[in-house]
């Protein structure tokens, strides 16, 4: 009798781990242990931030039409590269959505991709956010580079110096950003 129940537990766990690789399910739990395990972006201590020299790039709006970075030239910024269909990105909007809402007429947001605008549409309306997209220009030289592995984000200072530098996936929805965006905005 205890081996058989053994064996149907067995069973009941083997298929609860395969159900993450090919059902909605493994999605969704990916999703939920991606926002898990992501914490507050670390600061970098004003001693050592860098300063952006260049502010000269050439994007695109959601509705297609090119801009110029440097019109956020003396605001504080949030800049975060992503795509669509890398999971820790996903998993890390959720809070860069939360952020926008409550600082969107304070700090210039840009979340940049380098996708098509189908596919960014399909999945900005699945997941009912609503912040504005930027888009990369490919071969641009004038367009600033994107990281290899996305996500990455960066919030930047009123003079240009680099307060947060974060490679990978953050919970941007916390108190410790929400600090510093108002100290640098009390700047």
């Amino acid at each position: 009798m205890k081996t058989r129940k053994k064996t149907v537990l067995n069973i009941v766990l083997i298929l609860f781990i395969l159900s993450f690789f090919v059902t909605p399910l493994g999605h969704y739990g990916k999703l939920f242990l991606n926002q898990l395990f992501a914490f507050s972006p670390p600061i970098v201590e004003e001693a050592n931030r860098e300063k952006i020299t260049n502010y000269s790039w050439r994007l695109k709006d959601a509705d297609w039409n090119f801009f110029n970075f440097d019109r956020s030239k003396g605001k504080v910024v949030f800049i975060n590269f992503w795509a669509s269909w890398r999971l820790p990105s996903e998993a890390e909007l959720k809070s860069v959505q939360a952020l926008y809402d409550d600082y969107k007429n304070k700090v210039d947001f840009y979340i940049i991709t380098n996708e098509n605008r189908p596919p960014v549409k399909e999945f900005m309306e699945k997941n009912e956010f609503s912040f504005p997209v930027t888009y990369l220009i490919i071969g641009d030289k004038s367009s600033v580079k994107a990281p290899e592995k996305p996500p990455h984000t960066y919030i930047i200072d009123k003079d240009g110096f680099i307060a947060v530098d974060k490679e990978g996936i953050a919970d941007w929805n916390t108190s410790k950003v929400r600090t510093l965006l108002d100290d640098l905005l009390a700047k």
